[in-house]
């Protein structure tokens, strides 16, 4: 059975451009257990999904903090380790 697939958001400070933003897609898509990163210039946040794991988020903020900018994890209302949505079920949006 597949794991299922967790999502942390995080702050990032010091980003301005694009350039920034591919330059720390790239290094946190690299690590080991991240499925997909979404960088957005305009909000200073980064989204990754991931499998779990618990050294990861510090691996994040190494990584990123490493290029240069500070990074800090987002707390969301539903938890840091909650698995995506499943649009299985029958409800309107």
């Amino acid at each position: 059975m597949a794991e299922t697939a967790h999502q942390s958001r995080y702050r990032v400070d010091g980003m301005d451009c694009a350039s920034c933003a591919s330059k720390i897609d790239t290094a946190v898509r690299r690590l080991p257990g991240v499925e997909d990163v979404n960088v957005s210039v305009s909000a200073a946040t980064m989204t990754v999904r991931h499998r779990r794991d618990a050294t990861l988020a510090s691996e994040i903020e190494r990584k990123v903090g490493g290029l240069g900018y500070k990074v800090t994890p987002m707390v969301p209302a539903r938890g840091a380790d909650a698995p995506l949505a499943d649009h299985d079920r029958d409800h309107e949006h």
